[in-house]
């Protein structure tokens, strides 16, 4: 076991401010992702959509998310994190203002896969440096800030987009200010967040992990000085130990035996897989529509929309302080079996309710309830375990060699999930909630034996001895 796991000597707050200003990528992440909620109906009627069409413009920033997930981890190894963060700021800048004034519906689409491009960076970036910097004691509970920016960026977009729809008069349609209609100050509304985290980034150092890669051994020393309080040469040497025979990171690296990749490799994919199947993603992007759908006035939708946001925090924050304490696969299966018995019941309730002349289920007073209360229980589970969980792990899982690979193509095969999810959920939805629902309650239930059967936990093991813990499963 390296010289890293058994020493307690850090600096908690150096840490903190290091691993909260990576985090603030996931921020916009957040934001980016969930800014379209409150816009979706006034694009729809501006550009006259269908439920496919409209479905689509939501889900083709989920394609940028993939490709640039995809290439985020090799750009990372070759031109360093900070640069590649400052990347997914500009991005998001520029998608920002692109979203906000398109000419029609092809340039809003390109607008949003370029924003879905930053969304993707910075879901690699942030896990990627975090890991790389914190200590194995508390790297959980870092890797956990990732998620945490992430719900807090979706409740800082649904209450802006709240506060811009009351202001402008309860239509997202409505003229506000300078001659805009409201949902195009949603998207203006992310210059801000944008701007913040580029100066941010600008003030943190590079991962020492990278600087070692490069044979700046001597620069990674001074940037682990900042953060151990101990001498520093045998964490530099454990680094340099496990990148030794190391060579410019490939896709080849992480070829496998098992249908072209290594096993390791799959599991990050079917993990990443099983978080967007059990459709979390559904909530955060139609709640809005959702609750329409089923008789909620659109006021009243944005302020359902807003507590379950408020909740997906709250719950984070318990994730947060049990990570480091309770462990990774317990706190998975925990979350499976609780998505499992609340989306059950949302499938029931969706299922057996009466529908209006559109098809559309009607709730009345009960199931209306029942639907609210296992609604939110369901994004209590989730924010508590998979939400946060599956980043931490894909930050760590990987052996030092191929990480930034490895965790490249997880990612990207989250955002290909995601997509998939995102792009049928409207035309499932409008066939029945209930159908929608039943699908994920299936993957849900399908998660508790793959976590069981392939996750190994990884509380306290530092980065350096990933490896090991890859060999032992292997053998």
């Amino acid at each position: 076991m390296s010289t890293a796991t058994q020493t307690k000597d850090y600096r908690t707050g150096r840490v903190v401010s290091l691993a909260a200003t990576a985090a603030l990528g996931g921020f916009l992440f957040g934001y980016d992702s969930a800014v379209i909620n409150g816009a979706t109906s006034a694009i729809k009627s501006l550009f006259g959509l269908s439920d496919l069409a409209i479905g689509f413009v939501v889900s083709i920033a989920l394609i940028g998310s993939a490709i640039g997930a995809w290439f985020a981890g090799s750009l990372a190894d070759r031109y360093g994190r900070r640069r590649v963060m400052l990347v997914a700021a500009a991005l998001f800048l520029v998608a920002a203002i692109g979203q906000a004034f398109p000419f029609g519906v092809a340039d809003l689409m390109l607008w949003r896969f370029i924003g879905g491009a930053g969304i993707g960076v910075a879901s690699v970036m942030a896990p990627m440096y975090i890991a790389e910097i914190a200590p194995a004691q508390i790297r959980g509970r870092m890797g956990s800030l990732q998620q945490f920016a992430i719900v807090i960026g979706i409740f800082a977009t649904g209450l802006v987009n709240y506060l811009v729809l009351q202001a402008a008069g309860g239509n997202a349609r409505n003229v506000w200010l300078l001659g805009l209609e409201a949902w195009q100050w949603m998207f203006l509304s992310m210059i801000i967040p944008a701007v913040v985290y580029a100066l941010l980034v600008l003030r943190i150092p590079e991962s020492p992990r990278y600087l070692v890669a490069i044979g700046e051994s001597a620069r990674a020393g001074q940037v682990l000085s900042t953060i151990y309080t101990v001498d520093v040469t045998p964490i530099v040497a454990d680094i340099q130990e496990s990148l030794q025979g190391d060579h410019k990171p490939r896709f080849s690296d992480i070829r496998g035996r098992t249908l072209g990749l290594m096993p390791i490799v799959w599991i990050g994919i079917l993990l990443s897989a099983f978080q967007q199947f059990v459709g979390i993603n559904a909530v955060f992007y139609y709640s809005n529509t959702i609750w329409e759908s089923v008789g909620f006035s659109e006021s009243q939708a944005f302020q359902t929309s807003l507590i379950t946001t408020g909740i997906n925090v709250l719950f984070t924050i318990v994730a947060i302080a049990l990570v480091d304490r309770v462990g990774r696969k317990p706190l998975l299966l925990v979350g499976s079996a609780g998505m499992v018995i609340t989306l059950a019941t949302l499938t029931w309730v969706f299922g057996t309710a009466a529908t209006n002349a559109d098809g559309q289920p009607v709730l009345a007073d009960g199931p209306d309830v029942v639907a609210l209360i296992a609604f939110n229980a369901y994004v209590a589970f989730f924010a508590a375990t998979w939400g946060p969980i599956v980043w931490v792990l894909l930050g760590e899982m990987f052996p030092n060699r191929i990480r930034a690979t490895a965790l490249a193509v997880a990612a990207s095969a989250q955002w290909v999930a995601n997509f998939l999810v995102s792009t049928s959920f409207p035309e499932l939805a409008g066939i029945s909630l209930g159908l929608a629902y039943g699908i994920f309650t299936a993957f849900a239930v399908l998660s508790i034996p793959f976590v069981m059967k392939y996750i190994r936990e990884t509380k306290g093991v530092t980065l350096e001895d990933m490896g090991e813990l890859e060999g032992a499963r292997a053998a």
